[in-house]
């Protein structure tokens, strides 16, 4: 019974863009199937986007009754907004750890992201607008206020960001190491 806001919206909305996604990212399959997406979630493997996405998509459409995304932030420790996230289709997690999207993100096609990562800020004006095919490497903090980053960028590792990025770049923050002989 817990799951009947699910099959009712499942089948009373336009699941086009849900069903691509799933296809895309979940599925990894030239053509949709229930039958693939059923045999998928029930084997558990990798399913953080597939059901992220289904809470989106029920949040879009007003459906407060659903605990999904609680849920997931507690079984894979990923903070995805809901309402006022956006994210194109594409959209891939390498290691599931310690992510934190705020709100008011738009994220264009392709976007991988790695663990240890956080998009956002506590500023209610605040909003961040990734391009497509951005690759985010681990442990990047992209925090101010409103932050564009252009098509076909790569963020590197541990870098943080805080001002714009243009079009077809590679990002990092250079890092020095001090070696100090105890005595």
């Amino acid at each position: 019974m817990k799951y009947i806001h699910i099959i009712k919206f499942l089948m009373t909305h336009d699941l086009t863009f849900l069903k691509e996604c799933w296809r895309v990212e979940f599925l990894k399959k030239s053509k949709f199937s229930w039958k693939h997406l059923l045999k998928k979630l029930i084997e558990k493997e990798n399913t953080y986007i597939a059901w992220w996405r289904l809470a989106s998509e029920m949040a879009k459409y007003g459906n407060k009754k659903q605990k999904i995304n609680k849920y997931l932030i507690v079984r894979y420790a990923v903070e995805i907004g809901l309402e006022k996230t956006f994210i194109d289709v594409g959209f891939s997690i390498t290691h599931y750890s310690s992510i934190v999207f705020y709100d008011n993100i738009r994220a264009g096609k392709n976007l991988s992201i790695r663990q240890n990562t956080t998009i956002g800020s506590k500023d209610e004006g605040a909003c961040f607008i990734l391009g497509d095919n951005v690759t985010i490497g681990a442990n990047v903090c992209i925090l101010g206020g409103k932050i564009k980053i252009g098509n076909n960028v790569v963020i590197g590792a541990m870098s943080f960001v805080n001002k714009d990025i243009p079009d077809n770049c590679t990002v990092y923050t250079q890092k020095t190491n001090a070696i100090i002989q105890n005595s």
